[in-house]
């Protein structure tokens, strides 16, 4: 049986989040078979260097794991860059890893079910990652399920996937465009991914997760997914990196604590019901220009100038 898959943590400044995501972790019964990597990002400015402390000193003293390492970015990277940069230096250490951001809480079965996939899909080429996030759909999805798609709020995957990373998102927009899978891209026009892609190669936003979207997509690849959250995003308010105040993506998403999902082996062919009542909840997200700034701000990328981090 492999080892329990190392976790990368990648922290800021926002200490209460922070502490509510450790706690939450340490209660999966894996946490004591587990490296903790923290990555702490630089102030980017003078007014941020307290709280970065603050969160340095307490990371410092996490208990309840096999081994925590922290690493102390000695300038401020901003979120994207220390989130490739970290991913790269532990899956290229130990061949698999989980990613969480400093803003979720876990279910203390998280560690558990992704775990299991990362063991179980380790050698299967078609599948790029395990994602524990599921948006609030108004229908209910099988226990577990593929799709052609990767995902950002606690995932695990492989040096294998991970390789498959495209950084350079021009590269990536012309290879959607020539194969002719934009409007799929965007779950058939549900919503406009592409556009997000779009805004990452003129500058206007600074997102590593779109680019990691596309990877998966262009290469054909599949990520498992679970039909109930194990996890919740909590990152709002002013300290937050990606999100400006409110998240219409997490309303009606419950407590995620004791849930509990058992990946198990299936066809690794993507669940068209699934995807299908996947963008019917994109069809349903508020529309007008402010909501929709709001959505767009979520895990997926962050403003570059002056609203966050």
């Amino acid at each position: 049986m492999p080892d329990k898959a190392p976790i990368a943590l990648f922290v800021y400044k926002r200490l209460d989040t922070t502490r509510q995501t450790v706690e939450a972790l340490a209660l999966n019964a894996e946490a004591q078979d587990s490296i903790l990597y923290v990555f702490s990002d630089a102030a980017r400015t003078g007014d941020d260097r307290d709280k970065v402390q603050a969160v340095r000193d307490y990371v410092h003293g996490i208990k309840g794991f096999k081994e925590v390492r922290v690493v102390e970015n000695p300038v401020n990277k901003g979120l994207g860059a220390s989130i490739i940069d970290g991913t790269s230096r532990v899956v290229s250490g130990h061949g698999r890893v989980i990613v969480l951001e400093d803003d979720i809480i876990v279910s203390r079965y998280f560690l558990e079910y992704l775990n299991a996939a990362l063991d179980l899909y380790e050698n299967d080429q078609r599948v790029i990652s395990v994602s524990a996030y599921m948006f609030p759909v108004s229908r209910p999805l099988p226990e577990c399920f593929f799709l052609r798609w990767a995902d950002n709020l606690g995932w695990g995957t492989w040096k294998r996937g991970w390789d498959l990373f495209e950084p350079d998102g021009a590269k990536l927009l012309k290879e959607l465009d020539e194969s002719k899978e934009a409007r799929a891209f965007d779950f058939d026009g549900a919503f406009n991914y592409r556009e997000m892609l779009q805004d990452q190669v003129k500058g206007k936003i600074n997102s590593w997760a779109i680019r990691w979207c596309a990877s998966a997509f262009l290469n054909n690849k599949m990520t498992l997914y679970p039909g109930t959250p194990l996890v919740k995003h909590i990152g709002y308010g002013e300290d937050a990196s990606n999100t400006l105040r409110t998240d219409p993506q997490e309303i009606g998403v419950l407590d995620p604590k004791e849930v509990r999902i058992r990946a198990k082996a299936m066809p690794v062919i993507q669940d068209e019901v699934a995807r299908q009542i996947i963008r019917e909840y994109f069809l349903r997200i508020p529309k007008n220009a402010f909501e929709r700034v709001i959505f767009k701000c979520r895990s997926l990328f962050k403003i570059k100038k002056g609203l966050v981090q």
